[in-house]
């Protein structure tokens, strides 16, 4: 795929998938705006916390999908897969940077606009994120990449990130 085609369905993935998820449904849940709120949530190192959350959210998940055009010739949408096995970058650490990186920023803004119910928003997003990962994303990468898919598998944790990032002469290449 050339590499414009891909930036172009990538950003548009973007918008769509943790554009809606991350960003239009919290909104529609809560309206941005923190109304009135029990005193215990509206202690300010909650909120700073839920401010860092959601801006570590958005650091891992931008670098994340630049990396499926630079990397992988391809966008995370299961539509336009990449070329290549993606396992540079953050995926050294963790295998699906994109969804804790999501599930972070809707924690990070149940936090920041002390909005309990967006807490159990993010579990049911993260419990559908799973399913969707071992039940489809996981066989059908191994489907793709072979071999590939299973030393990267073997090596980089699925949802825990490594302390140490995989070196990378043995980042699932065989």
């Amino acid at each position: 795929m050339r590499r414009s085609v891909a930036a172009a369905g990538s950003a548009t993935f973007f918008a769509l998938a943790p554009g809606v998820v991350a960003g239009v449904i919290p909104w529609w849940l809560t309206g941005w705006h923190a109304g009135r709120v029990d005193a215990a949530w509206a202690w300010i190192p909650l909120r700073a916390a839920g401010g860092a959350l959601v801006l570590a959210g958005v650091v891992v998940l931008v670098p994340a999908f630049v990396r499926f055009v630079t990397e992988g010739a391809g966008t995370p949408a299961p539509i336009a897969p990449t070329d290549e096995l993606v396992v540079g970058g953050l995926y050294r650490y963790v295998r699906n940077p994109m969804y804790l990186a999501v599930v972070a920023v809707i924690v990070g803004q149940a936090l920041l606009l002390a909005r309990p119910g967006l807490l159990l928003y993010a579990v049911v997003v993260g419990a559908a994120m799973a399913a969707f990962v071992h039940g489809y994303e996981e066989p059908t990468l191994r489907s793709r990449y072979g071999a590939q898919y299973d030393a990267y598998r073997d090596a980089v944790p699925r949802w825990f990130p490594r302390l140490r990032p995989r070196p990378p002469r043995d980042a699932g290449r065989p």
